[in-house]
C-alpha cells in the first residue's frame, strides 16, 4: 500500500493547494510525488475526467508557479486499487526558492516539506535559498551565435506528431531575458561547436586508440541519436547454442546502457564547454559526463532515483521527442540490472564503467559463441559485422563499410575468415543472394 512521507503527498480530488503542494516539492533536496485520487489511507479512489483534469493541473503548474516550471515536472497515470489515479513527479529545482507567483517570493507564496507535512518558509530561509540560487542556467547564457536555424529539431519533433510554430524558441525557453537565443537554443540548432567523441582502444586502458568519432556539430538531439546507433553496433550479442537452448546476451545490458547514454548527454554541464565523454575497451565501456553532482545534492540524492535535472530545457525537450520517459526513471533501470559501483563521482564528472559481461577469453568461437573473436580482434569488429549480418542479411560489404566506419578491405578480410570458420554461409548469388550465420 502507498505511504505518505516526505517525498509522497495524497490528494482525494483536485483542488485549491495544488500550487502549495507542487511548490513544497520543488523546494525539498529530493523533489517528489503528488497523487490525485488517493485519500489519506493509500487507498485509490480514482479521478474523473482525467485528461480534464491532467490539462488543469499542467496549466496550472506552469502559469501559478516562479521561477519556471517546465522540465520540471511530469504527470501520468497509474493504477492503485485496480483504480485511475494521476501522479504528478516534481523535481528539485535549481532556481529555489520557488513560490506561488500571485503570493510573490514571501512566506505566503514559499512553502517546504517537513515530514509529510507542507510547511510554510520563514524569511530567513527564503533569504538564505535565494542567496544561493544558481543563476549561471543554460537559458540566462546567451548563443556564441545569433544566426542559428533548427530545422533538424522541427523534423523530430514532427516525426513525434508535434509541430513547433513560430513561437516555440519562447516556449521551448531558448531565449535569455533580453531576448537572445541561449545556449539552450546553441545546443538544439542545426549548426554549432559541440561535439561528443566516441573513442575505442584496442586493450583495457588508453594506450592504444584505434577510433575517435565525433558525433556533433549539429543539433545535439540529431547526436544523441547518432551515439546511440553508434553505442549499440558496438554493444555486439553474444550467443550460446547449448543441447536445449540457444542464450543471447549483449556485452553490455542495453536498457542500462541506452539511459547512461542519455543521462550523461542531458547532465552534463555544458557551461564549461565540455561535452561528454564515451569508451570502449576491450574489456568495459566507460561514459563521462562533466560537472559532478549539483550544489545541494549529495550522492544518496543521486542515487535515489529522484530527479534534479541540471539541464531542465533540454529535459524537457529529451522528454518531447521520446528520449526520456518519466522524470527519475533513467537511474532506476540502470540500477535495477548493476550495482552503485559502477559509478565514480567526483567533484568535476560522474563516470559510469559498464563491465562487458563476457570474460575475454570467452569471446571466441568455441562452444557454439558464434560472435567470437578471429585473429586476435578482441575489440568489436568481428561483432559489429555480425550483428549487422543477423539484422541485414542481404547487406553489401561497401555497405557494410560505411556503416561501420571501417574501409571496405577490412570488411572483405572479416568475411573470408568467417566464411572459412564456417560460422556464415552465403545462400543465392553473390548479388541477389544473402548471408545465413552457422550456430555450431
Amino acid at each position: 500500500m502507498l505511504m505518505e512521507n516526505n517525498r509522497t503527498e495524497f490528494k482525494q480530488d483536485l483542488n485549491d493547494k495544488l500550487e502549495k503542494e507542487v511548490v513544497a516539492f520543488l523546494n525539498n533536496r529530493e523533489g517528489g510525488v503528488l497523487y490525485i485520487g488517493v485519500d489519506d489511507n493509500g487507498k485509490g479512489i480514482g479521478v474523473s475526467n482525467l485528461d480534464d483534469t491532467q490539462l488543469k493541473i499542467a496549466d496550472r503548474i506552469k502559469n501559478n508557479i516562479l521561477p519556471s516550471t517546465l522540465g520540471l515536472f511530469d504527470i501520468v497515470t497509474e493504477s492503485v486499487d485496480n483504480v485511475t489515479v494521476i501522479k504528478i513527479l516534481i523535481s528539485s529545482g535549481l532556481e529555489k526558492p520557488y513560490y506561488i507567483k500571485k503570493n510573490g517570493m514571501s512566506p505566503n507564496g514559499c512553502f517546504t516539506r517537513t515530514g509529510t507535512s507542507t510547511q510554510q518558509m520563514t524569511t530567513s530561509m527564503i533569504d538564505d535559498l535565494y542567496s544561493k540560487r544558481i543563476h549561471t542556467t543554460l537559458r540566462n547564457i546567451p548563443s556564441p551565435r545569433q544566426d542559428l536555424s533548427f530545422a533538424q529539431l522541427k523534423i523530430y519533433y514532427q516525426e513525434r506528431g508535434l509541430e513547433l510554430n513560430d513561437k516555440f524558441a519562447n516556449s521551448l525557453e531558448l531565449l535569455t531575458p533580453d531576448g537572445k537565443y541561449n545556449y539552450v537554443a546553441y545546443l538544439l540548432a542545426d549548426e554549432n561547436g559541440v561535439s561528443i567523441k566516441v573513442a575505442k582502444y584496442a586493450g583495457t586502458d588508453k594506450v592504444d586508440l584505434i577510433e575517435n568519432e565525433e558525433y556533433g556539430y549539429c543539433s545535439l538531439v540529431k547526436a544523441t541519436y547518432n551515439v546511440l546507433d553508434k553505442l549499440k553496433i558496438e554493444n555486439a550479442t553474444l550467443a550460446k547454442i547449448t543441447s536445449s537452448e540457444r542464450i543471447e546476451k549483449n556485452l553490455v545490458d542495453p536498457i542500462p546502457m541506452r539511459e547512461a547514454i542519455i543521462n550523461a548527454i542531458i547532465h552534463s554541464d555544458y557551461s564549461k564547454e565540455i561535452p561528454p565523454v564515451f569508451e570502449i575497451f576491450a574489456d568495459k565501456m566507460v561514459f563521462t559526463s562533466y560537472g559532478g553532482l549539483l550544489p545541494g545534492q549529495s550522492e544518496e540524492d543521486f542515487f535515489s532515483c529522484s530527479s534534479m535535472p541540471r539541464n531542465r530545457e533540454l529535459m524537457r525537450v529529451f522528454k518531447d521527442l521520446g528520449l526520456v520517459e518519466q522524470l527519475g526513471s533513467g537511474m532506476s533501470r540502470i540500477l535495477k540490472v548493476y550495482n552503485k559501483n559502477i559509478f565514480k563521482i567526483s567533484e568535476h564528472f560522474i563516470k559510469v564503467e559498464f563491465p562487458f559481461s563476457v570474460p575475454l577469453n570467452l569471446l571466441s568461437t568455441n562452444n557454439g559463441n558464434i560472435n567470437g573473436n578471429i585473429n586476435g580482434d578482441i575489440n568489436g569488429d568481428i561483432n559489429r559485422v555480425l550483428l549487422l549480418l543477423e539484422k541485414q542479411p542481404s547487406i553489401t560489404a561497401k555497405q557494410m563499410a560505411e556503416v561501420l566506419q571501417i574501409s571496405p578491405r577490412k570488411v572483405s578480410r572479416i568475411i573470408k575468415e568467417l566464411k572459412e570458420k564456417e560460422i556464415i554461409v552465403r545462400i543465392g548469388s553473390n548479388k541477389t543472394g544473402y548471408w545465413k550465420i552457422q550456430h555450431k
